[in-house]
C-alpha cells in the first residue's frame, strides 16, 4: 500500500558511488517515493511520472503550485517518444548539438502522460542530462522520470545534497550525495511548439549559442 502523498518520511542519504544506493533509489521510485540526486546542472528530485500519487507527493514536497508543470528527464533522444506526441523537425539538430546537456525542450505531449504532471497543458518539457548517475537512474525507470530542481518552490536551486535536504528532508525517501553539481545553473528552456521557436528561460545555454541551430529563436523581453 502506498504511503499517503502528504505524509512525512525518514530520509536516507547514500553516497552516489555506492552501487547498492542506486538499487535502493530505484526501489523507492517504483514504490512511489521521491529521490534526490545530482545532475549536470543542479540537484534534482524525481518521481515515477506514471504514478499519480508519486507526482502529487512531488508537488507537496516542493510546495510547488499546481499550475507549474513537472519537467521530464530522459535517458536518450529515443525515449522522448514515450511522452511526446510528435517530434518537430528542429528537434534532431538541436539535440545532436546540445544533448546530453543543459537544454530542456518543450513539445506536444502524448495523451497518456498524466494531466497533473503537465499542469493540464498539452505540452511537456524534456531534457537529457549529462550526468552518468542521473542517466542510470532514469534508464532504470524505463527511460523517463519526472524531475524538478531539489528545492522548495521559489527558493534557490541546490548545488549540493546538503542544500537540497535543507528544504526537503523528511519529504523525500532517499538522497544520493554525489558532491557539488558541476554546472550549478538550471537548464535553458526552448519551446518548439511555438513558431518561430521561443526561449522561455535562459540558463546553462545562452541565446547566441542556441541561435547557431535556431537562427530564428525568439527571446521575449523581460
Amino acid at each position: 500500500m502506498l504511503r499517503p502523498p502528504h505524509e512525512s518520511v525518514v530520509t536516507r542519504t547514500y553516497a552516489a558511488s555506492d552501487e547498492e544506493a542506486l538499487s535502493e533509489a530505484l526501489r523507492a521510485l517504483r514504490c512511489g517515493e521521491l529521490v534526490v540526486f545530482p545532475t549536470d546542472t543542479v540537484y534534482g528530485v524525481g518521481c515515477d511520472l506514471w504514478q499519480i500519487e508519486a507526482v502529487e507527493r512531488l508537488y507537496w514536497a516542493k510546495q510547488r503550485p499546481a499550475n507549474m508543470a513537472i519537467p521530464i528527464l530522459v535517458s536518450g533522444p529515443a525515449q522522448v517518444m514515450q511522452v511526446a506526441s510528435e517530434i518537430p523537425a528542429l528537434f534532431t539538430p538541436l539535440v545532436e548539438r546540445h544533448w546530453p546537456g543543459g537544454l530542456s525542450i518543450v513539445m506536444r505531449r502524448r495523451a497518456l502522460v498524466p494531466d497533473i504532471l503537465c499542469a493540464g497543458r498539452d505540452t511537456v518539457a524534456v531534457r537529457m542530462p549529462a550526468h552518468p548517475l542521473a542517466l542510470r537512474l532514469i534508464a532504470g525507470m524505463g527511460g523517463v522520470l519526472g524531475v524538478t530542481s531539489a528545492n522548495l518552490s521559489g527558493r534557490q536551486a541546490a548545488r549540493t545534497a546538503q542544500e537540497a535536504l535543507a528544504g526537503l528532508k523528511g519529504r523525500v525517501a532517499i538522497a544520493l550525495d554525489g558532491g557539488p553539481c558541476p554546472g550549478g545553473v538550471a537548464s535553458s528552456i526552448v519551446d518548439l511548439t511555438a513558431d518561430p521557436p521561443t526561449l522561455l528561460r535562459q540558463g546553462a545555454l545562452d541565446a547566441n549559442t542556441l541561435r547557431e541551430v535556431l537562427p530564428a529563436l525568439v527571446v521575449p523581453r523581460q
